[in-house]
């Protein structure tokens, strides 16, 4: 059945607003929840955060006070919808349990993203990505059972194997090399700009997330390695954010904004395997189809153009949240000595990525490896979740 939201109409926006007890949302169970469920729920949080910020830079770049009250009232509703969302995430879960879970949602959402995507420069984009999503999971697996005695095997349930991916001593790069080209807005499909918004979203709240929570450690290993991995974060933002068009009109971006958000609803209600947040997936997809009605008619008004002008006719398949495991072994087999020239992608370590290499590791082991050596004096292994057999990487199987 196809869905094509242009076409439905929503709960009228002053219907929208919750009050407390309705905002009170029960969170699920941890160790009985769908691991996928807590996916879909960082995910989600990571796309309103987007969605808020982006209309707080929009009312910020224009002089139109009708404009700027209309997207107060609306940011206000997403606003109520991250809160409701975020808090789905269950307070007794610790920090760097839910940090496992957020890798697990970079891992498979990016790795979905990739089978799927129809450019061939924008999936290598997501396939480079990937891989170092996969070591930081790897990395912060081993940190969770060195200061917490626990296994992520009790958080990834066997759909998300952890071992390394390309080492993440090597994700630290020049700047200029975390820079791709962007897609063109008027030839691209728009399945594409779908994608490229995703991801940028999701990696800027995991940024945006350890950013936070790093410090709150009083470990020392473990506020470097939020330290460490906090910073590639922020390559892999630049690294998605350059992929979108900057030539999209602000209008133009508030539609894909809302259209994407009104996409990952529908997807993630047709799948939700927990009945009470499926209830919620259903309700704030009726609140962004609204959304959405109210961005286009600004986009009509303000920039002149047909929203049908940029916008798919219809919402393409659901994105899913799967196991990927087959998809990330043919990538550790053929891309894990991969790094970053320009906009494009080279197995050399070039000059330039030599030198910030020897800046930044300053002739010392960096947090992601000494958190391996700390765990292996501690253990006398590593811990790794290899459930489809030895890594591909001869160079990367237990010693």
């Amino acid at each position: 059945m196809t869905f094509n939201p242009l076409e439905q109409r929503g709960i009228p926006l002053d219907r929208q607003l919750r009050n407390w007890r309705e905002l009170n949302v029960k969170p699920i169970d941890p160790d009985h929840c769908d691991p996928y469920t807590r996916c879909r729920i960082i995910t989600m949080n990571g796309i309103e955060v987007e969605a808020i910020m982006f209309s707080h830079q929009l009312a910020r770049n224009t002089i139109d006070p009708e404009v700027k009250r209309q997207l107060a009232q609306t940011r206000y509703i997403e606003a109520q919808q991250q809160k409701v969302v975020n808090w789905l995430l269950p307070g007794v879960s610790s920090v760097l349990e839910t940090t496992i879970a957020y890798e697990q949602v970079a891992v498979d959402l990016t790795a979905w993203i990739a089978r799927m995507e129809p450019d061939p420069y924008l999936k290598q984009a997501y396939q480079f990505g990937v891989l170092e999503d996969f070591d930081h999971l790897y990395r912060y697996a081993n940190l969770y059972e060195m200061i917490e005695h626990r296994k992520a095997e009790s958080i990834v349930d066997g759909l998300t194997e952890v071992m390394p991916g390309r080492p993440t001593r090597f994700h630290h790069r020049n700047p200029v090399d975390n820079v791709r080209d962007p897609y063109d807005k008027d030839a691209t499909d728009p399945l594409s700009k779908l994608h490229a918004l995703t991801i940028m979203s999701a990696e800027q709240q995991t940024m945006n997330f350890y950013m936070n929570t790093g410090p709150t450690y009083m470990e020392p290993i473990a506020r470097q390695l939020y330290q460490e991995i906090g910073l590639i974060e922020e390559e892999h933002v630049t690294h998605y954010e350059s992929l979108v068009d900057p030539g999209e009109t602000w209008w133009e971006q508030l539609v894909n904004h809302e259209y994407n958000e009104c996409y990952l609803y529908y997807s993630f209600m047709e799948q939700e395997s927990d009945p009470r947040v499926k209830a919620i997936w259903e309700l704030h997809l009726n609140m962004e189809l609204e959304h959405l009605h109210i961005a286009c008619d600004l986009m009509r008004r303000h920039d002149g153009r047909d929203p049908e002008s940029v916008l798919a006719p219809e919402l393409p398949n659901v994105l899913t949240f799967e196991p990927n495991k087959g998809y990330l072994r043919e990538l550790l087999d053929t891309q894990m000595d991969l790094t970053t020239l320009g906009a494009g992608y080279v197995q050399e370590a070039h000059e330039r990525f030599e030198k910030m290499q020897e800046d930044i590791h300053g002739g010392e082991a960096p947090p992601s490896d000494r958190v391996m050596t700390e765990h292996d004096a501690m253990f006398g292994r590593e811990y790794r979740v290899q459930t489809e057999g030895e890594h591909p990487d001869p160079s990367q199987r237990e010693k």
